[in-house]
């Protein structure tokens, strides 16, 4: 099974709230289908945009061969730029 990490979307788009999950999920599952773990999050309607992201599990992910989306990795670079 071939895994990614993506974003999810969360939130009532409809009251102008959207934000975003950051999940580990089957790279044939849809956009916000059934998710394996929940490994962070990111609102980008807050000034500055805030985002959380376990790097640990992001990096036990990656080990066992899942896929990091372009987004996710910029999140990921910085959050460990921050640390």
């Amino acid at each position: 099974m071939e895994v990614k990490i993506r974003m999810q979307r969360a939130g009532d788009p409809a009251q102008k709230n959207t934000n975003w999950r950051i999940v580990v999920i089957s790279k044939s599952s849809a956009r916000d289908g059934r998710v394996l773990e929940i490994v962070g999050h990111y609102d980008p309607s807050k000034k500055p945009a805030v985002y959380k992201l376990d790097t640990a599990k992001v990096e036990k992910w990656v080990k066992t061969g899942a896929q990091m989306s372009d987004t996710v990795r910029s999140l990921y670079n910085k959050t460990k730029q921050q640390k």
